[in-house]
Parts: structure tokens; sequence; C-alpha cells
């Protein structure tokens, strides 16, 4: 199982430092779309994302968890739906570890949390969702439908 986990990794490894994915010129000044990264949820302080980004907190009780490496494959996939929802991915596969993040949420096992903007824990899955089933339930958050509504108002 390590190497699946080693290989999804590493395809979030190029942008490591990068937390949020931004546009950036590419060699030939086109636009080049970055990767979502995930965070390790020991690196996280959720505070900090508050108002700014929208978690999504995968937790599981091993790297080797087949429900986490299907969940990071899922998420993998296609992120750009993601990054237009200022989705942030936070990991934590380290029950010993006791983060703020596990300590707040409380996860059992494999568990998939979506917050809003304003770090409530608004849905908890006990299975693997695919990026369109999160962006559908992103896209009912009070806040998300807030920023809808000033992206397109009525009438225009």
């Amino acid at each position: 199982m390590k190497p699946i986990y080693l290989i999804v990794l590493a395809t979030f490894l190029p942008l490591a430092a990068v937390a949020q994915a931004q546009l950036a010129p590419g060699p030939a000044g086109e636009v080049v779309q970055a990767q979502l990264v995930p965070l390790a949820a020991a690196d996280v302080v959720l505070e900090d994302l508050k108002y700014i980004s929208r978690p999504v907190v995968v937790f599981a009780d091993s790297p080797d968890d087949p429900n986490f490496i299907r969940q990071m494959q899922l998420l993998a996939r296609d992120t750009a739906d993601l990054i237009e929802r200022d989705v942030v991915v936070i990991t934590d596969t380290d029950p010993a570890a006791r983060t703020a993040i596990r300590l707040r949420l409380r996860p059992r096992g494999f568990s998939l949390v979506l917050m809003d903007k304003d770090l409530t824990a608004i849905l908890r899955k006990p299975l693997p969702w695919n990026v369109r089933e999160i962006t559908h339930a992103i896209d009912k958050f009070p806040l998300r439908r807030q920023e809808m509504l000033e992206q397109r108002p009525a009438g225009r």
C-alpha cells in the first residue's frame, strides 16, 4: 500500500509550499493553473483560514487506509472546481499526534469533513467522495451561496 500512497502524495508535492492554488504565468506568458496541495493538519492553524479558505479535512488512522488513498486520488483528479471554491485540503493520518484539528472535529477512523469559511463543520462523510459530490455540497453552504449571488447578481 505504501507505494500507492507515495504516488498519490507525489502528485501533490510539486507545489508543497503553496497552501492555496493560484494562477501563475507560464514560460510563454500563458496562464497555468497551480495544483491544489494538501496540507498536514499539524502545520495548519484553522483560525488563520477563517473567511479566507474553505477547509476540506481528510482523516484516517493510517496513510495506508484504502479509503484515505482513494479520497486523495479522487481529489487529485479535478482540482479546478475546488480551487474555484477556495478549498484547502487538510490531511491527518496520525491519531496519536492529537492535532488541534483532530481534537476539534473528533473523527473516528476515516472521515471526510467539509467546513465552510466560518470554520463550521457542515458535513461529515465516512466514505470517500468525488470532487463533483464535494462541490455540489459546498455550493449549498450559506457562505458559498452568498458568494455566488455576489458574483452573479439576479437580473444581470
